[in-house]
């Protein structure tokens, strides 16, 4: 397949996945799109994920191995390597529907759109799974709706983007941040010129026990300079100002809980500090902020105290610390 035909490049970083990478390639590899290109890149493994890859024989596979360097970086080595008109990302420990690619893509040309996005499953280890739906929505521009800062999630999984506006724009991750796909995200959304959205569950995101999104450890402290970055990105644009100060009260908030599955409490009480401190600072009216409309008395009580916070966390740091 020449360079001219590969329609989408999905960029697959690698890092100790022999468990579930072959599940991953068999979705990739298996759809029903084939004008595809695999870029797979081994970001330094010490398992048998290499093993795994090269069982496969598909001339489509685009297959580097690096030292470790992060997954910030993995990406963007990937980004620099795709031949594609558009590009996704799928994490190693994923899996697709087995049209997601013709779907997505199908949409984005015959739309002429930027970045398509579409529902997705939040799966366990075990099989348990929930649906996570976007709210649905006509061809748009974030300018048009700006909530999509809100409401699309911040993951570069379940979303495909035009090639061109990524690398004319010269847009890449953060590659000494923890959440450094969040500007990613957000600053694709800001410059496209149109957004569309798939109503189907199409991408299976894989949860871990013990994993970066169940458990927090001192890096969680990288979210406010993620934050610092978008809002320094946002701030001669008045149209998504509402959109995103929702969005700051509602992610920080949001970590501010999560502190209860900190095992260090007095961490978890310097990050609730620093977060309402932060809120304080760049949102002050936050606890009027329409986020907590929908959250119930009991929680959005707790959720605007941070004495309640540290009461409600330290319950839970106290009861797993106990076993």
């Amino acid at each position: 397949m020449t360079k001219n035909n590969i329609d989408i490049s999905i960029i697959v970083p690698i890092y100790n996945a022999e468990k579930y990478l072959s599940r991953c390639l068999d979705s990739l590899l298996n759809q029903t799109k084939k004008e595809l290109e695999f870029i797979l890149i081994n970001d330094g493994s010490s398992d048998n994920s290499e093993k795994i890859v090269k069982r496969y024989h598909d001339d489509r596979i685009k297959y580097y191995k690096n030292k470790n360097q992060g997954i910030g970086k993995t990406r963007n080595f990937g980004i620099d390597k795709a031949n594609g008109k558009y590009i996704m990302f799928c994490d190693s420990d994923d899996y697709l529907e087995e049209n997601t690619c013709e779907l997505l893509f199908n949409k984005a040309i015959n739309d002429d759109l930027d970045l398509v996005v579409c529902d997705f499953y939040r799966e366990q280890e075990d099989g348990q799974k929930r649906t996570e739906k976007i709210i649905s929505f006509e061809n748009t521009t974030l300018k048009e709706k700006p909530i999509l800062l809100k409401e699309i999630n911040a993951s570069p999984w379940n979303k495909i983007y035009s090639t061109s506006l990524i690398k004319n724009n010269n847009i890449r991750f953060n590659e000494t941040l923890k959440y450094e796909d969040t500007p990613f995200v957000f600053i694709v959304l800001d410059k496209a010129k149109k957004i569309g959205k798939i109503d189907a569950y199409l991408n299976h995101y894989i949860i871990h026990n013990n994993s970066e999104t169940t458990i927090r450890d001192k890096r969680c402290f990288d979210i406010f300079a993620i934050i610092d970055i978008i809002r320094d990105y946002f701030k001669d644009k008045k149209y998504v100002q509402e959109a995103l100060d929702k969005w700051i009260v509602w992610i920080i908030t949001n970590f501010t809980i999560q502190q209860k599955y900190q095992s260090n409490k007095k961490l978890a009480y310097d990050f609730i500090d620093r977060a309402f401190s932060y809120l304080e600072e760049y949102v002050p009216d936050y606890k009027d902020n329409k986020y907590y409309e929908n959250r119930g008395l009991l929680k959005r009580t707790i959720e605007k105290n941070k004495f309640l916070t540290k009461l409600y966390c330290s319950f839970f740091i106290y009861k797993e610390s106990a076993f």
